[in-house]
């Protein structure tokens, strides 16, 4: 199974490889369209390979994919804190209701009870 995983992540590394070696050539990013950097007097653009650009979008989607997914689940990891805190005052009740039952007892069918 391990082979077939370093495979897997070979191939994909190759296709970037390949991917990144096809599209060297530099474009250039503009943050705002020429006729308002005109207006401004300021023109923020930056030049960069085309593939650069490309694993930095996939970056960016990937990173705004798992931000957006952990708010979504906000309620689920809630509501888990909830009944993880609701099963361990359970817990102690059980634990309590038990050493009431063996009051009074031999210690030793007590712990037998308590055991089982």
């Amino acid at each position: 199974m391990k082979t077939i995983q370093y495979a897997f992540w070979g191939l994909i590394g190759l296709c970037l490889v390949v991917l990144g070696l096809a599209n060297r050539g530099t474009v250039t990013l503009r943050a705002m369209p020429e006729t308002v950097s005109e207006f401004l007097g300021i023109s923020p653009d930056i030049q960069l390979p085309l593939y650069l650009v490309i694993f930095l979008g996939v970056a960016v989607g990937l990173l705004i994919g798992f931000f957006w997914e952990w708010l979504r689940e906000g309620k689920l990891r809630a509501s888990s804190r909830g009944k993880t805190r609701e099963v361990a005052a359970l817990q102690r009740e059980v634990g309590r209701l038990k050493t009431e039952k063996n009051e009074g007892k031999d210690d030793v069918i007590a712990l037998l009870d308590r055991a089982s």
